[in-house]
This record gives C-alpha cells, structure tokens and sequence, in this order.
C-alpha cells in the first residue's frame, strides 16, 4: 500500500479526545523498545512519523496517525516497562481498557514482540487479554534481521507456542532494517480495512 499522506492527529489521554470520524483503526500494542515505532515508520515509508526512542516508555498516549484520510494507526503506551511508576502504569492501563473495549472503529491489535526472545509474560498477558475481548490479532515478530537465517524457523516456531497461537491469528516475520516482511504486513492489514 502506498502511503501518501501521514500525520499525527492527536496525542489522546481519554475517549473524549478520540477522534470521531469514524474511519477504521488498527491499533498496535508492545512492549517499551520492541520496535513498535520502527515498524509504523517502516510501513508508511517515513523516517520519523512515530518517534523512535532509546528511552523506553516514551509513549504514554495513544497516538492517532492519520494515513491517506481513510484509516488511523493508533500506538498505544508500551507495557512491562519497570522504571514508571505504579500509579502511571495503573492509569495507562484504565485508557487501554476503554480503548480496547469500547473503541468500534478498532479492527484489529497489531501486537509486536522480538523474534530474539520468547515472548515475556506481559507479552502473553497482552495477547490474552485482546483474545478475551474477541479482537483480531495480527502478531509481528520484528527484528528479524539480527537472526540467523539458519535459526529463523526455530524463534518464529518459539513465538507461535509461547502465545499458543490459534489458526486465525497471523504472524509475520518483519524487519524495519531489510523491509522483510512489509509486503506481507500490508497484505494483511488491508483485510481489517
């Protein structure tokens, strides 16, 4: 998909704030530093639309970018994030909760993890908690450049059981350094749009 036209909307803290127009969104939910950002900017051929940090837990709104007037990416506040306080973290996730159970204009949860790693229990927790709420979950495995070739089979197949993932859920193998991945990212996400 060519992305011609991308911006940020709006920073928003409560439903309130959301924007009302009712065009499709697809939200992407992580943890601090996994590469969320990377993937947004990667997608829409941007350098920095979504701010990249080396401090993790910079996002702590949801942030609407709007993309060619039809559809929305909404990046939510990264979780498992130790150094933000309880009280924060509590806050981040009564929005979260509004947003992923009220929001109708919500299509489907991009949920990015590390193809390095086993997915952490807050990344299986997050993963449940969209099942519990019946939302389409579309898993992106990022990273995938600093992996061996010999040994991407093996931590993809290691993503897919720790998640204990089920035939309708999809995981793409994605790089924001080599572009791998992007094709089939778009190909997906264009289903929930």
């Amino acid at each position: 998909m060519k992305i011609n036209q991308a911006e940020i909307v709006i920073s928003a803290v409560s439903e309130a704030q959301y924007p009302d127009e009712g065009l499709p969104e697809i939200a992407l939910a992580g943890r601090s530093n996994v590469g969320k950002s990377s993937f947004i900017n990667t997608l829409i051929n941007r350098k920095n639309l979504a701010r990249t940090s080396s401090k993790p837990g910079k996002t702590q709104t949801l942030n609407f970018y709007k993309l060619n007037e039809a559809f929305y990416f909404v990046d939510v506040p990264g979780y498992g994030y130790a150094k933000v306080s309880k009280k924060e973290r509590e806050k981040w996730g009564r929005m979260m909760d509004a947003y992923f159970q009220k929001r109708e204009t919500l299509k489907a949860v991009v949920l990015v993890c590390d193809i390095r790693h086993e997915p952490t229990d807050a990344d299986v927790q997050m993963y449940d908690y969209l099942k519990y709420y019946d939302l389409s979950i579309i898993i992106i495995a990022t990273k995938l450049d600093k992996v061996n070739k010999s040994k991407r089979h093996k931590q993809l197949k290691l993503v897919k059981q720790t998640f204990e993932v089920d035939d309708n859920d999809i995981v793409i193998p994605f790089s924001s350094e080599t572009g791998e991945g992007k094709e089939e990212a778009w190909q997906t996400l264009k289903q929930y749009l």
